[in-house]
């Protein structure tokens, strides 16, 4: 039988968004509970130092706490934070941030910015993935439950745009009709800021011939771009529509179109935001020569080549680099260039021509190869964009280690509902180059 612990007193939250007590000298770790709860849990993992549990009952819920808005919260495996109200989401995602970078020692307190909340905490996601499972009666359609890979069936998503909820409706109508309908694994949705949609039907191998005409008819009745996928990226087939998206960003508005299997930020009006911060704490003057790593199709490489000498950018995803390049002569700017490109080999092909400006924006597991190779070519900053505090603070280390200093370091809320925490930090070198090259093990 599970041991439960009874009366547990959550006094904080931490990293992953889970709510900490402790019980006989140990830490327990408890989802979807609040500072001043008072719990009762169910043990799931001891470990020797930690405990990970599961809630089973708010004893005396905390004054901090609000009543969720979704019916599916604590079994949707999507939002974590729907019972804090969104000042008390902020103060957290503040402090927990600060907590790290400065527990890492990569940076000093007076160099950490306020957090920039979101503008709406509802209805902002611009792209989801929707889980499928074939049963008897019906294909579930909605989001895994949190650790498993059990869908939860939903209807309405609160933290999706009316655009997306509306795609929802209908696929989850009209998809229990579908051919091969068991072949559907997921769908992916999204759609642009001018309320186009697209949508990506993952379907196994088998299941392609049917389905194809399936989704062509449906996606041509409710106006949407559709593609088809049946294994990894290079499988996409577009098969109504362009397939493309766009978002924009600067002022004046500067249109960025995007293919299926391309990155776009979830929630575009902070995109916008970021966008902005950027550009104010760079103060370009017009002479720099940038670098932009994991550059996608030109989020940040084409408002600052508005404002720059000499930008490259630099993705490895070749479909990301063609519409980079579509948005750079649509918007008239011949001073970029972009490269379907490994982010190390391009630094390592810099040594001769070494830019003022590296942006590094990679991926959700960070890049410590790329942070340390920055140091073969030592640019005068460094901008990194994170969406991991925790793989932020590490690739910080050597940079911070080896002659730059963070001058400003920002936390962005682009996820409400959840503990992800989006940031910006630029970087100055403080030691002169002198002519010397590093070799990196």
């Amino acid at each position: 039988m599970a041991e439960i612990i009874k009366n547990l007193d959550i006094t904080a939250l931490v990293h992953g968004g889970r709510g900490i007590g402790r019980h006989e000298g140990q830490a327990v770790f408890v989802p979807m509970t609040a500072p001043g709860d008072r719990v009762a849990c169910r043990v799931v993992r001891r470990k020797r130092r930690f405990i990970e549990a599961e809630l089973c009952a708010v004893l005396v819920p905390s004054p901090l706490r609000r009543e969720p808005p979704c019916p599916y919260f604590g079994d949707c495996g999507g939002c974590q934070w729907q019972h804090l109200p969104y000042r008390e989401q902020l103060r957290w995602k503040e402090q927990l941030f600060q907590e790290l970078m400065l527990r890492n020692k990569v940076m000093p307190a007076d160099r950490l910015k306020p957090i920039m909340a979101a503008r709406d905490e509802w209805c902002y996601r611009s792209r989801v993935q929707l889980k499928c499972h074939d049963t008897a009666a019906r294909l579930l359609v909605g989001f895994y439950r949190h650790g498993s890979h059990f869908v939860v069936d939903v209807d309405t998503c609160r933290i999706v745009s009316p655009h997306i909820q509306r795609a929802l409706q209908l696929l989850r109508a009209e998809l229990q009709a579908a051919p091969c309908r068991g072949s559907i694994p997921q769908v992916d949705v999204a759609c642009g800021d001018d309320g186009a949609v697209r949508i990506i039907l993952h379907v196994l191998p088998e299941g392609v011939r049917q389905l194809r005409p399936w989704l062509q008819d449906f996606a041509r009745r409710h106006d949407f771009n559709a593609c088809l996928q049946s294994g990894r990226k290079d499988t996409l087939e577009v098969v109504q529509g362009t397939g493309d998206l766009t978002v924009t960003v600067d002022q004046p508005g500067m249109p960025l179109r995007y293919g299926p299997g391309g990155f776009v930020q979830v929630n575009s009006a902070q995109n916008r935001n970021m966008v902005a911060a950027m550009l104010a704490l760079l103060e370009l003057r017009g002479t720099e020569n940038v670098l932009d790593l994991f550059c996608g199709m030109g989020n940040f490489s084409l408002p600052v080549a508005r404002r720059a000498g000499r930008v490259v950018g630099v993705e490895d995803y070749p479909p990301s680099i063609a519409s980079a390049r579509g948005n750079a002569e649509a918007n008239a700017l011949d001073n970029v260039e972009f490269h379907a490109a490994d982010a190390a080999g391009i630094i390592s092909g810099t040594r001769g021509n070494v830019p003022n400006l590296v942006i590094l924006d990679p991926p959700r597991t960070g890049n410590y190869q790329a942070a340390r190779q920055l140091l073969t070519i030592r640019p005068e900053r460094i901008l990194y964009v994170s969406c991991d505090p925790a793989t932020l603070a590490r690739d910080l280390v050597p940079l911070v280690n080896d002659g730059y200093q963070v001058l400003a370091s920002q936390p962005f809320d682009f996820f409400p509902q959840t503990w992800h925490i989006e940031s910006m930090t630029l970087l100055t070198r403080i030691e002169p180059q002198s002519g010397r090259e590093k070799t990196l093990e």
